[in-house]
C-alpha cells in the first residue's frame, strides 16, 4: 500500500509540475506572444567567434552590418570579435554613426510611444529581470530610442524583427558589455 501511494504521489507531482508550465505557456499566449514571448531560454543559433577583419576602425569599435545580422567589435591587429544579432523588420533598418551614451545590467524597460501606438497590449513599464524584453544589459545608443541590449528569444538571432535595436543572446550580450565602454563608437551599416 505505501508503495502505491508513493507512485501516485509522484504522478501526481509531475501531473501539477506539467500544468504549472502549460498555464504560463497559456499566459504569455494570451499576452500576445508565443513560446519564447519575453521568457524564453536558450542559446544563439549563431557562435560568437574570432574573425578576419578589414576596416580602418580603432580597437573598440563597434561595426554593425545590418544586411549580414552581425556585429563586430575591432580587436586590431585585423581581427574582430563577431556576434549573431537580431535587427529592425522591414521599415525599421537604419544607419548611421553614433556612440555609446550609457551602458545599464537588467535595464527597465519603457516602450516608446511609437510602439505602444502599435501595440497597445504592451506594458507601460517593466523593471529589469529575466523575463524583461532588453534582456541581461543594454548599451544605449546616442539620443537615439536604439540599443544593443539582450533578449530572452535566441530564435530570433538572425533574423529581422526588432523595431530597430539590435538583439543578441543574453550571453553574448554580457560578453560585448564587458568588452566595450561608454563613448565607444557604433557605426550601423545596411
Amino acid at each position: 500500500m505505501t508503495r502505491a501511494f508513493a507512485y501516485l504521489f509522484a504522478a501526481l507531482t509531475m501531473l501539477a509540475g506539467a500544468c504549472e508550465a502549460q498555464a504560463q505557456v497559456d499566459m504569455r499566449e494570451l499576452m500576445g506572444g508565443g513560446p519564447g514571448f519575453f521568457g524564453g531560454r536558450g542559446s544563439s543559433p549563431i557562435r560568437k567567434e574570432t574573425v578576419n577583419f578589414t576596416g580602418n576602425y580603432a580597437p573598440g569599435t563597434i561595426y554593425i552590418n545590418t544586411a549580414e545580422r552581425r556585429l563586430y567589435l575591432v580587436l586590431g591587429n585585423g581581427q574582430a570579435l563577431r556576434y549573431g544579432i537580431g535587427v529592425g523588420r522591414d521599415g525599421f533598418r537604419w544607419s548611421g554613426t553614433h556612440r555609446i551614451t550609457a551602458k545599464k545590467e537588467w535595464p527597465s524597460w519603457t516602450p516608446p510611444s511609437q510602439m505602444l501606438a502599435r501595440r497597445p497590449d504592451l506594458p507601460r513599464h517593466m523593471k529589469g529581470g529575466i523575463d524583461n524584453p532588453l534582456g541581461a544589459r543594454a548599451m544605449y545608443l546616442g539620443s537615439t530610442l536604439y540599443r544593443i541590449h539582450g533578449s530572452n528569444e535566441p530564435e530570433t538571432i538572425g533574423q529581422a524583427v526588432s523595431s530597430g535595436c539590435f538583439r543578441m543572446t543574453n550571453d553574448d550580450v554580457t560578453d560585448l558589455y564587458d568588452r566595450v565602454s561608454v563613448g565607444a563608437t557604433v557605426i550601423v551599416r545596411n
